[in-house]
Order: C-alpha cells, then structure tokens, then sequence
C-alpha cells in the first residue's frame, strides 16, 4: 500500500529509500521490512513478520552497529520535510513526550531510566510530528529523543541543576535542533515546555510558537516595560472577552468528556519577565509575545472547568486571531493519538530485545510505522476522498478484495471515502449517519482482517492458476 498520491513508489522506499546504513543491502532489507509490517503493524514481531526468514533479517538489521536509532529516524526526517516543502500552508510542528516501559526485560535495567513513580524502567520518549495546517493530515515524523531519567541527588543545588546536560528541560530545545529557521514551521507544546529558556530560544528561533504556560510568571501589560508588573494567567483572566466558540471535549483521565462545551477567548500583548532564578540558560531580556487566554463557561457538577493559557509570538488582536491560535493548539491532541498508535497500534512497548543497541532502532522503525496507521485516517478524510479512485493510492487487489467483501461483487470503481468506509465497517464502524467519522483504531482493526483475506485471495488465485 501507498497513501501518497500519484506515486509509483512504495512508502517503504519513499521514507527509507535514502537511509544511510553503511550498505545498500541494509537499505533494501529496511525498505523490505517496513512494507511487510506495514500489512500486519500490530501484535507481536513474529507476527508483523509472520515469514522466518523475514524475522531473522531484521533481527540481523537491528544487531548491524550502521543501524541506529538516529539514522533510521534522519531518514524518516528527510522524507518528512520533503513532504512540508510540498505544502502551500503552514505546517504544526507538535512536540510532546510518552513514555516506553521496558521494566520486564531484565538485562536492560542498568540502561534504562526511571519512569512512572520511579518503580519502572525505560525510555522518555520525546516526539516530534508534523501536520498540515489545513488539512490536519499527519506528515510525518521530525524528530524522536530517546531519554534515560537521571537519578538526581535531592540535594542538586540551582547550578548544578542548570548545568546538567541531561535534564528533561532541555529535550524541548533539543527536538527543534533540525529545523529548519522558517515562519511556515508552527512550533506547538503543552505545559511541560513552558521554560523562559525554551521561550527565548523559540522567540530566536525564525519559526512561530504556541505554548501553553504553566509557571508563576510576571509579565507588563503591552509590549513595552511600563506600569506595574502582572502575574501573567491573573492578567490574562482580566482581559475583555473577545467572543465566544463551542467545542466538543475529549475524555482523559479524571476529566469527562463533553459536546459542545462553550468557551470564552481573551488576548492580548505582554512581556514575558525572565525568572530571576535561573533554572536553564538564558537571558534577562523579556520577551514581547502575545496571550490568549481560553476559558470554559459552565462546566458539568463536579468538573474543574478547563482553562488553557497560550503564549505565542505571532499577533494576536482579535477574535479570528485568538480563535486561529485556539484551534492550532487543540490539534495537540494528534500526537496522543499517535503515542496511541505507538503502543496499542504497533506494540512498541512489546519488542523482547536484551540490548539496547538492538531496542532503539527497533523502537524507530515501529514508531514511523505508527505514523501510518494515522495516514489512514487522514487518507479517509481528504476533500477529494468522495471523488478520486481508491486505486490511485492503493493496489487493486485490496480495492478488489474490499469491495466483494462489502458490496459482494468486484468494484474498481469504489472511491477513497467508499473504500476506507468499507474498511471501517469490517473493522466495526456501523457507518450510520449520528457515527464520528472511523478513527485509525477501527481503520486498523479492518485494515489487518483486510490482510488476511487479501492472503486467502492470493493463496485462491494461485491454486486456482495451478488448476488451469
């Protein structure tokens, strides 16, 4: 399968076609391994490559000193922003963190860090996706940081703090460090980013930024240090209501979820004051950036209601521009459903590897994978899906195989939307008319009993040819 339009190249070969491995043979098996999980992404190794053979050869490619984490991931970045520059609009670049728990394995306790209360072991994994402003469709993966936990003493004083190269802060930084200085580039991270030394390094960066603040800051109202000084989300709470919007709530952890919940918007300029103690490097000038402050009007009994403070460095003086800031940062929620992709998707946290050095290329490859199961949903979803062929981004034989399965005769016809709505039926979509459009999980679940007709429909037509 392909979800890239008008190509004859295989995604395998699209992503990692160029990877630099130290031998084009390692190359090949790469791109060779990735299109055969791409048919089976979940469950087990095994079961992603069902063939011995083709187990063996990537147990093989991830033992190669050449195949790393890093380049694996290089490659996919490249394809990536391949993929931006072909976008006439600007680009999310969305920045967030989950964690890999690899605590049954063992042999690898003394390589990993903690994670959860401390209990646990293995990796901070820091992603960083793109995404189409316009059209939400994921475009890839940028960048991923595999992070090991320091055990810090509880008495690390404020420099050592700074200056230790391994804090967590830093990761934020760390995963802008190739892209490129470009405004098309939309910088957008949760609370966990909010540093004036991640600030200040974004307000230098060339790109554009929203962040939702977290910390205790003073700021001056307007962009010039006049007046007195303000708690930054006491002022932003002061601010005139510029209008209102509805949005449906998603559900999280100790959070219901909600349709059509009304939210106020507010903005406004501030200087943001650098802190006076010094956690990160930076410096002591204050950083003019703008504020948007978005507020729920009437949560449900028992609810806090959900109040989400912005910081941006791109104007924002009325409604259509607090709302454009709003809605960029709500598509934040992607990258969970990615980190979804990674672990219940591909099963990134399941890999039994007892070395390190064979884990993380590993854990690179499934987590591009994981970007596909998402290309899924974007494909279903595209504004031509209603009228360009299915074929034209997938084989025939699938189209084929679908298409008898759901309409019980051979359709070449079918288009995007007809195919990818048969897809989420034989994953259990009901397709009636009060359904949210299917989301990758149930794209996926159709998508692998896709792959086992599409098996029996091969295995049929070979004995059928024998016969003849």
């Amino acid at each position: 399968m392909s979800l890239r339009y008008e190509t004859d190249v295989n995604l395998g070969q699209a992503i990692f076609g160029h990877a630099e491995l130290g031998d084009s043979r390692r190359t090949t098996r790469l791109v060779k391994t990735f299109n055969l999980m791409q048919r089976h992404p979940g469950g087990t190794l095994p079961e992603k490559l069902p063939n011995p053979p083709d187990l063996r050869a990537f147990y093989r490619l991830c033992d190669v000193e050449d195949v790393t984490h890093e380049a694996i991931i290089a490659a996919a970045r490249q394809d990536t922003l391949a993929r931006i520059a072909e976008c006439s609009g600007p680009v999310l670049v969305i920045h967030d963190a989950t964690e890999l728990d690899y605590t049954s394995i063992k042999s690898l306790v003394d390589e990993l860090g903690q994670i959860g209360t401390g209990s646990k072991r293995g990796y901070i994994c820091q992603n960083v996706l793109a995404i189409s402003d316009d059209t939400s469709e994921v475009l890839g993966l940028l960048d991923q940081i595999l992070h090991c936990r320091d055990e810090v003493p509880e008495n690390e004083t404020l420099t050592e703090h700074r200056e230790r190269k391994t804090r967590e802060s830093l990761l934020w930084p760390r995963g802008t460090k190739h892209l490129p200085a470009d405004a098309k580039l939309i910088d957008v991270s949760d609370q966990g980013s909010d540093t004036f030394e991640f600030l200040e390094h974004e307000f230098k960066s060339g790109r554009r930024f929203i962040v939702r603040a977290h910390k205790t800051r003073k700021v001056y109202a307007g962009h010039q240090p006049v007046g007195p000084q303000h708690y930054l989300k006491d002022y932003a709470h002061s601010l005139p209501e510029l209008g209102r919007f509805t949005m449906d709530v998603r559900a999280q952890k100790g959070r219901q979820a909600r349709k059509d919940a009304e939210f106020t918007m507010a903005a406004g300029p501030v200087l943001v004051c650098p802190p006076h103690a010094k956690r990160g490097y930076h410096g002591d000038d204050p950083l003019p950036l703008y504020i948007v402050q978005v507020t729920e009007v009437a949560p449900p009994a028992g609810e806090k209601a959900i109040n989400w403070t912005l910081l941006t460095n791109e104007p924002v003086r009325t409604f259509a521009d607090a709302w454009r800031a709003t809605s960029r940062y709500e598509r934040r929620w992607i990258v969970e459903e990615y980190h979804k992709a990674q672990k219940t998707g591909c099963r990134v946290e399941g890999m039994q590897f007892t070395t390190t050095a064979r884990l993380r290329p590993a854990i690179a490859i499934l987590s591009v994978l994981a970007v596909t199961l998402l290309n899924l949903r974007d494909a279903s979803r595209r504004p031509d899906a209603k009228t360009r062929r299915a074929t034209t981004i997938l084989a025939p034989d699938y189209v084929e195989v679908l298409s008898l399965w759901r309409y019980r005769e051979p359709r070449k016809d079918l288009t995007i939307h007809d195919f990818f709505y048969a897809l989420a039926r034989l994953g259990g979509h009901q397709n009636r008319k009060s359904d949210h459009p299917p989301g990758w999980l149930v794209l996926w679940r159709g998508w692998t009993k896709l792959q086992s007709m599409l098996v029996g429909y091969a295995a049929a037509r070979q004995t059928k040819c024998g016969r003849t």
